[in-house]
């Protein structure tokens, strides 16, 4: 079966070919000016090619035509900190960059954020990286910027195992002005970590239930004074 223009146009941004992803849905465009998928889309493109101010002027025209769309509004945000000749530079994205592993990975929510003016820069699937401290564990940009903090107890197990060998993989999952998600996904184990899961299942807490037909009375203690007396029969009906 043979893909649509829109199907190609996606395929070009997934593989992070960004000139053919503009090339594509500028002809979609021509078919139909309205085409609010096809208008994101560039956006996105030549935000990672570099110009912000094009990039910019198809989100602001997708927000003419849907005032509420989020992926424009979220476009604009990080645009916003971006000049002439500065990119998103994210690379390819594949469909299966967040496929979830049970115990092997984990969407982590970070802490202390770095500066808005990097994390404007920052897109979805962007690759960063975890460096290993004392007492924390930091995510870092490949070129060391600060972006944010893992969680105290996430920090304390991925230390202890990042010390017994263990590799991860880590990409934006999802980046908000106040809030960055990362996904982790354990890429190898090491020797010293043996059978221990990156990521253990979340633990449930259940309340125990007794049944009313199993409660004894240890000490039923005097009847309060003026209040009617209660036949045994009569008590074991109430349950």
């Amino acid at each position: 079966m043979e893909q649509s223009l829109a199907q190609k146009a996606v395929e070009a941004a997934l593989k992070g070919n960004w000139k053919e992803a503009t090339r594509l849905n500028s002809l979609l465009l021509k078919e139909n000016p309205k085409d609010i998928d096809a208008l994101n889309r560039l956006a996105r493109a030549y935000s990672e090619l570099g110009n912000p101010r094009k990039a910019k002027g198809f989100a602001e025209k997708v927000l003419k035509l849907d005032p509420f769309n989020s992926i424009a509004t979220k476009a604009l945000v990080r645009l916003k900190g971006l000049k002439g000749g500065q990119a998103v530079a994210s690379g390819p994205v594949s469909p299966e960059a967040f496929l979830e592993e049970p115990g092997k990975t984990k969407t982590v929510p970070l802490i202390n954020l770095g500066d808005p003016k990097l994390l404007a820069k920052l897109d979805s699937a962007d690759e960063v990286r975890l460096t290993p401290h004392s007492h924390r564990v930091s995510v870092i940009t490949a070129e060391g910027k600060h972006v944010g903090r893992l969680p105290d107890d996430i920090s304390a197990r991925l230390r202890n195992l990042i010390s017994k060998g263990n590799v991860y993989q880590v990409l934006i999952k999802s980046i908000e002005p106040n809030e960055v998600k990362v996904f982790i996904r354990e890429l190898s184990r090491g020797k010293l970590a043996g059978d221990i899961p990156s990521f253990p299942a979340e633990k449930i807490d259940y309340i125990t239930y007794s049944s009313p037909d199993i409660i004894r009375r240890k000490d039923p203690g005097p009847l309060d004074e003026g209040a009617p007396a209660v036949s045994q029969s009569a008590e074991e009906e109430s349950f």
